[in-house]
């Protein structure tokens, strides 16, 4: 066996698939930016999880013009109130949450909607600093891609709100028996306050926890809306 002719003819061959692998992604970056992704690996293990119990995986697509803005706000309120500023990363927010996790076994994020959705779409749920850095690089990716609005209007169609229950539409049917555009503040910041643990969070009944953090997005929602670039965002017209 010539291992002297193996190694380079293995070594050409990883970089051609690794080139279409690049190539390949990057496209389906590109195709995301106005084709909706079909399903996410969140999706995925959720309906596995789901699987021989009496609960099923509803979601329901969308269009960022079919969503209230009562939602969009609430959201941003909730998850990432420097959305409109920020370049799909909080650096401040990020400092903060490293210096807590030295110093608490509770751990906490400080991941952006952009990062979420980078997350959501295109990975899995984990911690690895492999994981991360590919988080890294898709919501460099989608920032400069898709533009904020697209982003947001992702976010709102693949969040898990409640055990099973992806996007705010399915949200909206699955507690208020009314659609996403319908829905008006203090549902929207209801939806949005059980963002952080969707199953825990439970939103109709509502657990203290929710309605708790329902009160404080309210307060945050009226902060935010006399912003210029929010407004531009959740209204969609400039």
């Amino acid at each position: 066996m010539n291992l002297k002719g193996i190694v380079p003819r293995t070594w050409r061959r990883l970089k051609r698939v690794l080139l279409v692998l690049t190539v390949a992604q990057f496209l389906y970056i590109v195709l995301l930016k106005w084709v909706n992704p079909p399903i996410t690996i969140t999706e995925i293990g959720s309906w596995i999880s789901l699987w021989g119990t009496d609960k099923k995986l509803q979601k329901t697509w969308v269009s960022y013009d079919e969503i209230s803005q009562h939602a969009k706000l609430a959201v941003i309120a909730s998850e990432d109130q420097l959305f409109t500023d920020h370049n799909g990363f909080d650096f401040k927010s990020i400092e903060k949450a490293m210096k807590h996790n030295q110093q608490s076994k509770k751990i906490k994020g400080a991941s952006t909607i952009s990062q979420q959705v980078a997350k959501n779409v295109f990975l899995w749920q984990g911690r690895s600093w492999f994981r991360k850095g590919l988080e890294v690089y898709f919501t460099f990716m989608i920032e400069k891609i898709w533009g904020k609005q697209r982003i947001l209007e992702v976010y709102l169609n693949v969040a898990e709100m409640g055990e099973g229950v992806f996007g705010v539409e399915a949200a909206s049917q699955v507690n208020y028996q009314k659609n996403a555009a319908s829905l008006n503040r203090e549902e929207a910041a209801m939806i949005a306050a059980c963002l952080p643990n969707p199953i825990k969070y439970t939103i109709n009944p509502p657990a203290r926890i929710t309605a708790y953090r329902q009160r404080k997005i309210l307060v945050q929602m009226r902060n935010l809306a006399p912003d210029p670039d929010i407004t531009e965002l959740v209204t969609g017209r400039k």
